[in-house]
């Protein structure tokens, strides 16, 4: 009985132990003696039936190790009071944070900074060491300025403010640029305050940028914005500043809600711009430096300070030319000055204006219905471009290669280098355009037509083509007409383009002519009815007894005879 008792006490505080009591030791902080150590892990006895291991890597913060050895008594966070080996689960990490959990909340409600060293880099920012609670530390809360090397703020002990916790995730993310603003807050206050808008102060530039420079003006930054570097063109600030040097700068604006300050240098000198409509005068001619070129010109720097433009328009008498090989970058060149407006800073130039004009040469030799023989330099979608010289090019345009209505493929058989003859049709020296023809080489066909057949004209022709919509016919001229389906008999049934054949006789009438397109149109129908109206007129007495029959079947047989 004793012994049944004694099974049965045993099997209880068995499962007490593992029920209760691994339930009450979880997801606490313990004090543990260390009981043996290797290169990976350190072996803890926390005083229950098991031990526990912690990785070495754990008791590594901010690049540091600590120093352990066996007997040292440790605080440790119980994760599972028993894995799948039997094994206590321990963490060093998670005690040290439960155990400065506490602090940081302190800290982050009275917004107070906490002590910790930057260790390791990270996607987005830096891990950051809490004496043995991990933080991290956002990229963009380094520094108050973007830094570039962080490696001498590693491995320091530095104030940090936490920006964020959150104890159930684990989570705190911190700042080393709130403590600098803070730190920082009280003096930039004195400064800013004897600052104002048109002073000169002297400067130290921090950094430099693709948009500016970064000065210090004595323990705050303004923002030298590239346009205010220099009159003249500044295409990367890093060609006129360099990190260190010091610089005297007008404050070009300032906010003093926003803190943000504006420099200029170019301020402190006169606007080379003052007074150039008087200094230059359009169509002189000036000499510059090529200062920048473009797809779409050639800027030109006629003193210092004062850019004009070539526009490419003005490049060459030739045209669709680019202006990169027609001069370099740097080269000193002559230019005409062909407009000025000093009050939006431009000032257009020409570079063509120095050569002969050729349009002068085009308006001699090239008079409205001259007839030359020249070489295709282009075929385009729209028409033909032909060579008048060397820097001029003529077009033919689509619907002057011939007298019928342009239409895609009318262009396929002219090809560049093939000789062409053309006629002058145009020349606009004032618009540098001349316009050439090819159809106009030959009489209008439909001019013809305009002379001997009018509209309502009776016309045989023939049959050129059979389409669903109607039949195409050719006149005895040679000019094109189209019948459409509608207009192919006055009875709905006898409608059908298929039954007429190609090369077939068929009389029509001329319904409209369109000048423009040059396209006829004609009608059966339109012909049927008025062949009967004519034959009720001529044979339909109403005392004649004849049926509409009769009178159609005398008047068919009538035309027959004639």
């Amino acid at each position: 009985m004793s012994d049944e008792s004694g099974a049965q006490g045993a099997s209880f505080a068995e499962l007490f132990e593992q029920v209760y009591k691994g339930s009450l030791w979880k997801d606490r902080v313990v004090k543990g003696t260390i009981s043996a150590l290797d290169d990976n892990f350190v072996t803890i006895d926390v005083g229950l039936k098991s031990e526990g291991r912690i990785p070495t890597s754990e008791f590594t913060f901010g690049g540091r190790k600590i120093e352990l050895k066996v007997g040292d008594k440790i605080d440790v966070y119980i994760d599972r009071y028993e894995d799948k080996s039997g094994e206590i689960v321990l963490s060093r990490e998670k005690a040290l944070r439960e155990a400065a959990w506490d602090d940081f909340e302190k800290a982050f409600t009275a917004g107070t900074g906490v002590t910790g060293v930057i260790y390791n880099r990270v996607k987005g920012g830096f891990m950051v060491d809490l004496n043995g609670a991990t933080a991290f530390l956002p990229g963009s809360q380094v520094d108050v300025r973007p830094v570039k090397d962080i490696t001498p703020l590693m491995g320091i002990e530095q104030p940090f403010l936490i920006l964020k916790m959150d104890k159930l995730r684990e989570n705190i993310v911190v700042s080393r640029r709130g403590i600098l603003e803070g730190a920082n807050a009280e003096e930039l206050a004195k400064i800013v305050s004897g600052l104002e808008e048109g002073q000169i102060i002297d400067g130290v530039v921090k950094n430099v940028t693709n948009y500016g420079a970064f000065v210090d003006i004595g323990g705050v930054d303004g923002l030298l914005h590239n346009t205010d570097i220099s009159w003249k063109r500044v295409n990367h600030p890093s060609e006129a500043l360099t990190p260190g040097q010091s610089v005297r700068v007008k404050i070009v604006k300032f906010n003093k809600e926003t803190k943000r300050i504006s420099l200029g240098i170019k301020q402190l000198t006169p606007d080379p711009w003052g007074g150039v409509d008087e200094e230059f005068k359009v169509g002189s001619r000036v000499k510059g430096k090529v200062a920048n070129i473009t797809d779409y010109g050639i800027f030109v720097e006629v003193k210092e300070g004062v850019e004009g433009l070539v526009y490419v328009s003005e490049v060459s008498w030739k045209k669709n030319i680019s202006p990169s090989k027609v001069v370099t970058l740097g080269e000193e060149i002559e230019v005409v000055i062909l407009d000025i407006d000093a009050v939006k800073r431009r000032m257009g130039l020409g570079l063509k204006q120095l050569q002969m004009n050729p349009w002068d040469d085009i308006v001699q030799n090239f008079p409205v219905g001259h007839v030359f023989e020249s070489t295709i330099s282009n075929v385009a979608e729209f028409g033909i471009f032909v060579k008048i010289n060397n820097d001029i090019d003529g077009m033919v345009h689509l619907n002057d290669v011939s007298w019928e209505k342009a239409k895609a493929g009318d262009l396929a058989k002219y090809k560049k280098g093939d000789s062409v003859k053309i006629k002058v049709l145009e020349v606009d020296p004032a618009k540098e355009r001349i316009s050439l023809g090819i159809k106009q080489l030959t009489e209008n066909p439909y001019a013809q037509i305009e002379i001997a057949i009018k509209t309502g004209a009776v016309v045989t022709c023939i049959v050129s083509a059979v389409k669903d919509d109607g039949i195409e016919v050719t006149l005895a001229n040679g000019a094109l007409g189209f019948i459409k389906k509608a207009d192919l008999a006055k009875d709905r049934e006898d409608r059908r383009s298929d039954r007429f054949a190609i090369d077939e006789k068929v009389d029509a009438k001329i319904i409209s002519i369109d000048n423009g397109s040059k396209k006829i149109n004609l009608s059966i129908r339109a012909l049927e009815i008025e062949e009967e109206k004519q034959a009720m007129a001529e044979f339909g007495s109403s005392d004649s007894g004849a049926s509409l029959g009769d009178i159609l079947g005398f008047a068919i047989g009538k035309n027959e005879k004639n």
